[in-house]
């Protein structure tokens, strides 16, 4: 059965960083397309710790428009950060999270809303054609791959931060709680029905990107240690495999000074027990660790981000 948009309120949360040359503009057409289409939205900007004056255009829009609700966090937490703050802001019964410099043409959260209306739990927008940097093609693929591993994506799914989550995805995103928030890998961890819709992805008008190819390594490491013992696990069969190539060099060394004088007496089994020894360390430490990682991503509680100022609402 096919939903009516209509009978729906949609927020829109939009991360804000260095973006006061277009995100009025990106305001301004979001109000347009959702007013003229006849939904109740609103729009949900988050200002993640811009140094330039995005804030006051953000805070500006919010006092002109009755559905514009801008909040300004205390300093740069990151993207996901800044979505998950939106994200407990939002009141909508669907939430959809674009960028701020209207590569995510707002027209085309309706493909969003009418593909979620077909009763899936998460649509994330699959771009006919990704206007981006090698760089950030490059990691989107590697990200793509860690994507399928640690969190169950299908193969034949395409994820992006253009998306639509329904109202109990939201609330159990919320709700986890997690120190290291990754709203892509979250939104997988707890749906059960995502599917894609084909998507415009525009050039930016003004301006070039501000997601470098450093954020995009943290963001590598924030899934592998925050969301999977991977790393763990492959330093255990690191450790591991060094304990076996050390009992193999003891052996050969026993054999040796058995066959042969040797010129320093106890050389051999001092250097035996210090190969052994190394090994079987890396290797329990290697499992504590995976014990305190978890225990870590259970206990872990409290405050990701402050919102220090907000207008609207």
């Amino acid at each position: 059965m096919t939903l009516n948009r209509e009978d729906f309120l949609y927020s829109i949360v939009i991360p804000v960083y260095n973006s006061e040359q277009i995100v009025g503009d990106t305001v301004e057409r979001v109000v347009d397309v959702f007013t003229q289409a006849g939904l109740r939205f609103e729009l949900i900007l988050v200002n993640d710790g811009s140094p330039d004056d995005s804030w006051s255009v953000i805070s500006e829009r919010a006092s002109r428009h009755e559905q514009v609700v801008a909040l300004d966090l205390m300093r740069n937490y990151g993207q996901h950060y800044a979505n998950l703050a939106g994200l407990t802001e939002a009141r909508g019964d669907y939430v959809i999270t674009m960028d701020d410099d209207l590569q995510n043409p707002p027209d085309q959260a309706l493909l969003l809303i009418d593909a979620a209306m077909a009763g899936h739990e998460v649509v994330f927008g699959q771009f006919e054609q990704k206007q981006a940097a090698g760089f950030r093609v490059l990691g989107t693929k590697v990200i793509g791959m860690m994507n399928n591993r640690i969190f169950g994506k299908p193969v034949d799914l395409t994820v992006s931060n253009f998306r639509i989550l329904r109202r109990d995805v939201v609330d159990r995103i919320v709700a986890h709680r997690t120190s290291f928030p990754y709203i892509t890998g979250q939104a997988l961890m707890f749906s059960g029905d995502r599917a894609n819709v084909l998507v415009r992805h525009d050039p930016r008008p003004v301006g070039k990107s501000t997601y470098s190819l450093s954020r995009i390594a943290r963001l590598v490491l924030t899934i592998l240690f925050s969301y999977s013992s991977w790393p763990l696990r492959a330093a255990a069969v690191l450790g591991f495999a060094i304990s076996g190539l050390s009992f193999l060099l003891g052996a050969y060394l026993v054999v040796r000074a058995l066959v042969l004088d040797t010129v320093f007496p106890g050389w051999t089994s001092i250097m035996v027990l210090l190969s052994l020894f190394a090994g079987f360390i890396i290797a329990l430490l290697s499992m504590i660790g995976e014990y305190v990682v978890r225990t870590l991503q259970t206990v872990s509680t409290g405050d990701n981000f402050h919102v220090t100022r907000r207008v609207g609402r």
